[in-house]
């Protein structure tokens, strides 16, 4: 991996963060029907904000993301983005899930970032390898592995 950079008019970057965050209480919820509808819902609300993503995954009970942000969003304020937005959109499209999450919140509030240097290649590998690694653990019993950020 080189040290690519992005620009804005007067400034250079190169910065990508490691996001993880979950369905309300853990539920295990993200299987076959969701996961095309989650996956395209996260990439274009990304898309719409300038985010790139560069690596992602989406577990039943979680969602990684390796993400490049314009300097100009904060993460946080990205973060309450795609949650809030891809919530509703996740009820509008899903309407059985309305009975598992009454109060029309998907995600949990919190969630978890890394900001990401010299160890990109670390990061990627471990998105990609979670799965396998939760089949081996035993803590995931169905496979349903699909490289959904990409294409």
């Amino acid at each position: 991996m080189g040290a690519r950079t992005q620009s804005l008019a007067h400034t250079r970057r190169r910065c990508k963060h490691h996001i993880v965050f979950t369905p309300n209480y853990r539920r295990k919820i993200i299987f076959a029907q969701q996961l095309e509808s989650i996956r395209d819902i996260l990439k274009n609300l990304c898309k719409y904000k300038g985010v790139e993503i560069l690596e992602g995954h989406l577990m039943p009970d979680h969602v990684h993301m390796l993400v490049s942000i314009p300097p100009k969003i904060s993460v946080s304020s990205f973060m309450g983005y795609p949650k809030g937005k891809s919530s509703l959109m996740i009820f509008d499209n899903h309407a059985t899930l309305k009975y598992k999450f009454g109060n029309r919140k998907f995600w949990t509030e919190g969630y978890y970032v890394s900001t990401v240097g010299l160890n990109e290649a670390t990061i990627r590998k471990y998105i990609r390898q979670q799965e396998q690694h939760n089949i081996m653990q035993g803590k995931l019993t169905t496979r349903e592995y699909q490289a959904l950020f990409k294409g």
